[in-house]
């Protein structure tokens, strides 16, 4: 019996409260907001450039969103990055080959946006949030698909 409900629980998906939630779609706006400053910098490649612009503005947007609807809760965004966001960062940061690792870093970071959003937007559990998740959603998905058509 106990085996049943350990493999029922690693085969549920594990629901976000709205901290969370906040706390890690915050992480990854602001990871996107320094990687992509630094992309307008540092890359070499026109499509590195281009997309870090699109993803600038997008997530400039998403997280005034996010800041809105979380003061709304009386949760507010991090201006700090979570570990792995600022290992990453610090990766880029630190890399000679600046355009394969930023590409290779936003392939991981707007999926796990996505999957984040989606999954907050259809089992969120604040009615405040799930718009914003579901408007971070599509504005994920329209970037995996300029970061898919860049190259």
């Amino acid at each position: 019996m106990q085996s049943a409900s350990v493999a029922s629980t690693a085969i549920a998906p594990m629901a976000l409260s709205a901290a969370a939630y906040v706390a890690t779609a915050s992480s990854i706006d602001l990871y996107e907001v320094k990687s992509a400053q630094m992309a307008m910098e540092r890359a070499q490649d026109p499509a590195n450039r281009a997309f870090a612009e699109r993803a600038l503005r997008a997530h400039q947007g998403t997280s005034a969103q996010l800041s809105f609807a979380g003061r709304r809760l009386n949760l507010l965004p991090t201006a700090t990055l979570d570990p792995n966001h600022q290992a990453m960062l610090d990766a880029l940061s630190a890399t000679a080959d600046f355009d394969n690792t930023y590409r290779a870093q936003q392939n991981i970071v707007v999926q796990e946006a996505l999957r984040l959003h989606s999954s907050y937007a259809k089992t969120g559990d604040s009615p405040t949030l799930r718009p914003v998740a579901a408007n971070a959603e599509s504005v994920m998905r329209a970037n995996l698909q300029a970061l898919r058509n860049s190259r």
